[in-house]
């Protein structure tokens, strides 16, 4: 899963070490549109829907955040 979020984090933004950081949202380096777009992506490639309540910048900081998120939404 960690590998398939990255790939889909590098199609937004390439120049961006995602397996190093932790910062993502607070440090700026995902923007908002970045973000609508890889809710678009990782609804569609996990067969999820994150609610609104989800689009919180702790699960967004990293690729583990953001597993984890998805991993919780596929169990719902």
């Amino acid at each position: 899963m960690r590998d398939t979020i990255i790939s889909l984090l590098e199609d937004i933004k390439d120049d961006i070490d995602f397996n190093a950081c932790t910062t993502l949202i607070d440090d700026g380096i995902l923007s908002s549109l970045d973000i609508i777009q890889l809710i678009g992506a990782l609804n569609d490639e996990f067969d999820i829907s994150i609610p609104a309540t989800e689009i919180v910048p702790a699960n967004f900081n990293s690729v583990d955040a953001m597993a984890a998120m998805v991993k919780r939404l596929e169990d719902e």
